[in-house]
Parts: structure tokens; sequence; C-alpha cells
């Protein structure tokens, strides 16, 4: 190989370098001056929920009104062992909270032999009428917060 052709070889791969680095740069400082704030209030839900999209409970399978209903009323629960247990959000997926904050309930789908994929995750500290309702079909893949959901029946 010439050495203008090595030359032009080490300029191209410094500049893929260069660029990426600013490119790392950029985005380490959109993401500090994004960061969520801690909600200090009810009202404050918004702030808690960046990037999780909203969906009416209406919209959402049936077995999800059902399972919302067994929350308020505190069971009895379709998977005992499994359901009101803390979830831990190790994907990151959900807005982050202290550990204990978010409980995963069991939605059932018909025609299923196991819990399948859909699940609830309820976000606050009062088991039985939290503050938030998250929903997901596809096993913590992806959420959307559950609009609707709140108060007791």
């Amino acid at each position: 190989m010439s050495r203008r052709k090595l030359a032009l070889a080490a300029v191209c791969v410094l500049l893929v370098i260069v660029a990426g680095f600013a490119l790392l740069w950029m985005h380490s400082t959109e993401s500090t001056n994004s960061s969520p704030s801690a909600p200090t209030r009810p009202s404050d839900q918004a702030s808690t929920t960046a990037g999780v999209p909203a969906c009416a409970l209406t919209t959402l399978p049936p077995e999800v009104a059902q399972t919302v209903r067994i929350i308020h009323s505190n069971g009895p629960f379709p998977f005992p062992r499994n359901d009101g247990v803390v979830f831990g959000n190790r994907e990151g997926h959900l807005p982050h909270q202290a550990k204990g904050y978010y409980r995963e309930y069991t939605v059932i789908t018909p025609g299923a032999r196991n819990r399948s994929m859909r699940r609830i995750i309820t976000g606050g500290t009062t088991v039985t009428d939290p503050r938030q309702y998250f929903y997901t079909a596809n096993h913590y893949d992806s959420f959307c917060l559950v609009t609707g959901a709140e108060g007791k029946p």
C-alpha cells in the first residue's frame, strides 16, 4: 500500500473516532439536562412517567380492567405467589423509583396455560389504590401508563 493511501486511511479512521466522541459527548449532555425530577405530589405524575406513552383503560383488553378491579379489592389473585410482589424494574423501562415502589400483577391471557406475557405494574405505596398503573403486553419490553384506572370502583 502506498504512503498516500495509508495516510488517507489513517485520516478516515481519525475522523470516525472524533465523530464518535462528539456523539457520545452530545448524548451525555442531553441526558444530564433532561433527567426527570422525583415526584413531590400526586399532581406531578407527568414528571414521573417521562418517555412512557399513555393508554386509556377502555382501549386495553377487558382482562386488564378485571385485573385493576382485583387490585382494588386486594384479591383474590389468580397467581397468589406472583401477584402483588415487588417489581424490580431491572430493565429500566419505567421511571426510576425506590425499591418497593412498583408491584406486578398477572393479566390473564385467554387460552394460555401459564401466566403468559401480560402484566399490570402498579406504582405507589398503597397496595389497593396505587398512584400509577402501567400495562405491558410483551413481558416488560414496553409499557404504557394506564389512564382511567385510578381510584376504587
